[in-house]
């Protein structure tokens, strides 16, 4: 059996470890910053309805309630209630300087976590994969044809993926976060996407539906799948929905 202390993950929490004496020649490593924002220019773009009805919900509740689930019915999710599970995860709610805030935290409002949706049974939405521009609060069309079946073989063939209404993929643009932070700006890119999935938890509980997180990933063959190299971006974690 392996030392624990001889395992790259060790090594990594080790090595990015912040001390008074190290924090300062740890904390960048001269990296060229990322874009802060992913657009796919060609794409067709598909608006988000703005302001659909929210259900009441109290958040106590949430989080009493709040299971990994992975079953989930037939039935289709409207355009309004994707839209709403979109701005749990990555909506803008206010400005700051050149920084456009969301509804989850991220270290130095860097904001490294791409949203990519495989849309099964979206009302009035094709099946395909997309991305979600941010900014512009639209999604942009990437592929067509059903795409949580293949989502579940890239994702170690768990097919109660493949049968949600829409699978939400989160990929990290590393430089976007290391070209401040370094080598530790890993850690802060996973809390970034934890954060996001827990939004989406709970927005997904509030409308009364299941998810489950899901990081047991085949990574490049998601990658291939959304068209990402695996190196300035890579895909982390996704969670279907139904």
């Amino acid at each position: 059996m392996p030392d624990l202390r001889q395992t790259s993950g060790y090594l990594y929490l080790h090595d990015t470890k912040f001390t008074r004496k190290n924090i300062r020649e740890k904390a960048g490593l001269a990296i060229a910053p990322a874009p802060a924002f992913k657009e796919y220019a060609g794409a067709e773009k598909i608006a988000l309805p703005v302001n659909p009805a929210r259900p009441a919900a109290e958040l106590w509740g949430l989080l009493q309630q709040r299971r990994s689930q992975r079953k989930f019915a037939d039935n289709p999710m409207s355009l309004d209630d994707l839209a709403l599970l979109l701005w749990a995860c990555q909506g803008v709610t206010a400005q700051a300087g050149p920084y456009l805030l969301r509804t989850a935290p991220s270290a130095g409002a860097l904001y490294p976590i791409e949203t990519y949706v495989a849309a099964e049974r979206i009302q009035n939405l094709p099946a395909g994969l997309f991305h979600f521009n941010v900014r512009t609060f639209q999604l942009e069309r990437l592929s067509e044809g059903a795409a949580a079946p293949l989502v579940a073989r890239a994702a170690l063939d768990q097919s109660f993926i493949s049968q949600a209404a829409a699978v939400f993929i989160w990929s990290a643009v590393l430089r976007r976060n290391m070209a401040k932070y370094g080598q530790r700006g890993l850690r802060y890119i996973l809390l970034d996407a934890g954060h996001i999935c827990q939004n989406l938890q709970l927005a997904a509980a509030a409308q009364g539906r299941h998810s489950c997180p899901v990081a047991a990933l085949y990574d490049d063959e998601l990658n291939n799948l959304l068209g990402l190299d695996g190196e300035e971006e890579s895909v982390i974690y996704l969670a279907p929905v139904g």
